[in-house]
């Protein structure tokens, strides 16, 4: 016998194949599954980087929100300046260091940072001792900060009955000088003013 069928006739191997492997007809509730399935999947694929996307759109802008909201600011803010901050410009604001305010100006010769906090008097030579001077260096009555300065931020001196003291620490370039003025009228709780300047 070579294989034939009872009729004679040599069955054909594509369709003997098709007859084999014929899926039933698909019922309704399947196709139903399967259709519910492949628009969950679609959902998920789309919707998933989608909201992705959208958030990380929000958190950009509202970034570049806080960033244009600082660069436009015209005086103090009522802020601590970040850590990279008081690293560049060498103002170790110390802790616990209330009531803390800061401005930045910046233009292609120089950069500042004005500060401004309330300390102990603990803390205040222990910031000025980390910033490369100590309280001896203060001269009574001595206003180191420019006028120009003062202008900047709406720093007023010429107040009768305060007890002023200022500093100027010189360092070699590139690292920043620091103009200081505390304010020891309250002598366990002084104020104390600083600009730091950089020259890129």
């Amino acid at each position: 016998m070579t294989g034939e069928s009872p009729t004679g006739s040599v069955p054909d191997p594509e369709e003997e194949a098709a007859v084999i492997g014929a899926k039933p007809p698909e019922d309704r509730r399947h196709r139903n599954r399967r259709r519910w399935f492949t628009a969950i999947v679609i959902v998920l694929l789309i919707g998933i980087p989608a909201g992705y996307l959208a958030i990380s759109a929000g958190q950009s802008r509202d970034s570049g929100r806080n960033k244009e909201i600082e660069s436009s600011a015209t005086g103090l803010q009522e802020l601590r300046p970040s850590k990279m901050k008081r690293r560049v410009f060498e103002v170790p604001i110390p802790p616990g260091a209330t009531r803390v305010r800061y401005f930045e100006t910046s233009n292609w010769k120089t950069s500042r940072l004005y500060v401004q906090f309330d300390v102990t008097s603990g803390r205040l030579d222990a910031f000025l001792t980390e910033m490369g001077t100590s309280r001896s260096a203060l001269k009574d009555g001595e206003i180191t900060i420019t006028p120009r300065d003062r202008r900047t931020v709406g720093w007023d001196f010429d107040l009768p009955g305060h007890d002023l003291a200022g500093t100027h620490h010189s360092q070699q370039g590139p690292r920043p000088s620091q103009d200081v003025v505390v304010d020891l009228t309250d002598p366990g709780f002084p104020r104390v003013y600083v600009v730091s300047t950089t020259t890129p």
